[in-house]
């Protein structure tokens, strides 16, 4: 978190002031920079594509149960928490019952 901050921040200040700053080591934001994406990361990030689709074709009515079981469906081996979780980080949230 404190490495995409400053990744992010790398135009307006020096990189050794925000990691002093931020109580972290300049090599190692460095090493974070090269250090390719994990597996999880990358399953993640398919799986968020998925969730968007199946999000879409509901036309933005399913919450993370109906997404959890649609998903469950197609064959993904996935946790009802982990799709919560995804959902939540990407703010994508279902209708709910009585509120249009």
């Amino acid at each position: 978190m404190r490495y995409a901050f400053i990744q992010a921040h790398q135009e307006e200040f020096p990189i050794r002031q925000m990691c002093k700053v931020l109580v972290v080591s300049s090599s190692g934001y460095y090493a974070w920079r090269e250090r390719p994406e994990s597996i999880q990361a990358q399953a993640n990030r398919k799986l968020v594509m998925e969730i968007r689709a199946i999000h879409a074709r509901s036309r933005g009515n399913y919450g993370s149960p109906r997404v959890y079981a649609d998903l469950q469906l197609r064959g993904f081996r996935v946790g009802r928490n982990r799709i919560a979780r995804l959902m939540r980080l990407e703010k994508i949230y279902g209708r709910r019952e009585g509120v249009r």
